[in-house]
């Protein structure tokens, strides 16, 4: 390479020389003017692009984040679910186990979603896996749940994996599997040949198509129990609090009947008097 450079060189003195009749001496002052001219030219475009970049990056920062997805449609695949498959609306959660706002939401959260409205048919909640490439943990962790529900037990391993700090630092989770019974040899095999590695990929993808960006990511529409999938989802971005869910259940869900009128108390009848003629 440093040859060519060399030759290339000569080559331009040398037409320099010949069609403008200028001296070599002179020929090779001009050329190295050219160089220093052209790497001007480069540092000055380097310079600029990286004025660009910090232009659009203070644009964005001012523009603030892309709104949240609206009015969209979220397949339910064949996730983990909780409550009445024909519950009016559907909640569908994009989460990662080793994501610590996740399991705020898990622990803090969630409990108070079950007890108004999962447990009383009002909304169904499912469970979908959007492990963070910086969590070097969460992707096998989602496994190890999948694993767990081949033996009937994803949400004792879900409980586990989120209740217990300790379980995401493992590398064969086999202190979870033992805690809730799993048949080891089994739940080893499984997640050794990585059989739900595509599943928890395939929720990834379509979480990303979908819009999340990070965790815990949420989806709440109506429940369209033939197509498998959430109606006119919106979408419910971070660990909100529990008032945030109520709203958003509330403003979708039927109001309450109104209790019965009290019904009318019935007039007492007239009293007579009867009076004694005078003896």
């Amino acid at each position: 390479m440093k040859k060519m450079k060399q030759i290339a060189t000569v080559f331009l003195l040398w037409m320099m020389a010949f069609l403008y009749d200028i001296p070599p001496a002179q020929a090779e002052e001009t050329l190295s003017s050219l160089r220093q001219d052209m790497e001007l030219l480069k540092t000055g475009q380097v310079g600029l692009q990286k004025d660009m970049e910090e232009i659009k990056n203070m644009l964005r920062a001012k523009a603030g984040p892309p709104p949240p997805p609206q009015n969209v449609t979220v397949s339910l695949d064949d996730d983990p679910s909780q409550g009445d498959p024909n519950a009016p609306l559907t909640l569908v959660e994009f989460s990662d186990y080793q994501c610590p706002f996740c399991a705020r939401h898990f622990r803090e959260t969630l409990p108070k979603i079950e007890a108004e409205y999962i447990k009383t048919g009002k909304v169904r909640y499912v469970f979908r896996d959007f492990p963070l490439d910086f969590h070097a943990q969460a992707e096998r962790a989602a496994q190890a749940a999948h694993c767990a529900g081949d033996q009937g037990k994803y949400w004792p391993m879900h409980h586990q994996l989120f209740s217990d700090p300790r379980a995401i630092g493992l590398d064969d989770f086999t202190v979870q599997a033992t805690a809730i019974g799993l048949d080891l040899v089994r739940f080893n095999t499984c997640l050794s040949e990585k059989k739900y590695a595509e599943e928890v990929k395939k929720d990834l993808k379509e979480g990303q198509l979908l819009g999340i960006t990070g965790t815990p990511g949420f989806f709440l529409g109506r429940t369209d129990a033939a197509g498998n999938q959430v109606k006119g989802a919106n979408a419910i971005i971070g660990a909100q609090p529990y008032a945030s869910f109520k709203a958003a259940f509330d403003a979708l869900l039927p109001p309450p009947p109104s209790p019965p009128a009290p019904a009318p108390t019935p007039a007492a009848p007239p009293t007579s008097l009867r009076i004694n003629p005078a003896p």
